[in-house]
């Protein structure tokens, strides 16, 4: 296993961003076993630990679901960018670097739920966390990795594809891989436009503008 990175929780935190452009190394099966294990360990409801991670690295079905979610990350991303209006930027550019490569990310991961009652809109609450912890445990080990929601335009395919009972749910695909780059500093806002005290927009005077990494 690869020596670990030296990020304080709270930096690690504070940097963690997404990354969409990876090198061409591989994932380091014990690395993934760890980031795995540390996802794992997220908090759920009632502790029942519903989610589960169905990972797509090079086998043959694998090769198969990544080409059906680099269709539809294209087709999502291409709505997005003319619904929005994107105009040619930086961001722009990575994100179509991302989904014209897609197929060659080295680890999908789709973050599932196995339902035990009836889908409700909070149950993602017993699956973020998981996603939250895959994400920040890869930024230890030195990969990065960006998660997105695009795999539900072919969401029957991969169900039929990779034998995903009808019970599950699909709640997330997590791409990783090795940066090309770095992680962080990233752009926030900065607290005092996103946190209240007492009622809605009244002013915390015990917050202020700085978007600084406290100390």
């Amino acid at each position: 296993m690869k020596s670990r990175s030296a990020v304080d929780l709270l930096h690690g935190l504070a940097t963690t961003r997404s990354i969409r452009r990876y090198t061409d190394d591989p994932v380091d099966p014990d690395d993934l076993r760890s980031i795995l294990w540390y996802a794992g360990r997220a908090p759920s409801g009632s502790n029942r630990q519903p989610f589960r991670f169905l990972v797509l690295r090079d086998g043959p079905d694998a090769r198969r679901a990544k080409s059906l979610l680099g269709d539809a990350f294209r087709s999502g991303w291409n709505a997005k960018r003319e619904a929005d209006g994107y105009r040619p930027s930086r961001f722009a550019d990575s994100m179509q670097r991302y989904v014209d490569r897609f197929e060659s990310i080295p680890v999908v991961i789709l973050v599932c739920l196995d339902r035990y009652r009836e889908p409700d809109p909070t149950e993602g609450a017993s699956v973020y966390p998981a996603c939250q912890n895959l994400l920040l445990a890869a930024r230890a080990h030195g990969y990065g990795g960006a998660m997105t929601m695009w795999h539900l335009g072919v969401e029957s395919e991969l169900r039929e594809l990779l034998g995903i009972p009808s019970n599950v749910g699909l709640s997330a695909c997590i791409t990783l891989g090795v940066p090309e780059g770095s992680h962080g500093p990233v752009r926030r806002k900065p607290l005092d436009e996103i946190v209240f005290d007492d009622r809605w927009e009244a002013p915390a005077d015990w917050v202020d503008g700085s978007t600084e990494e406290p100390q």
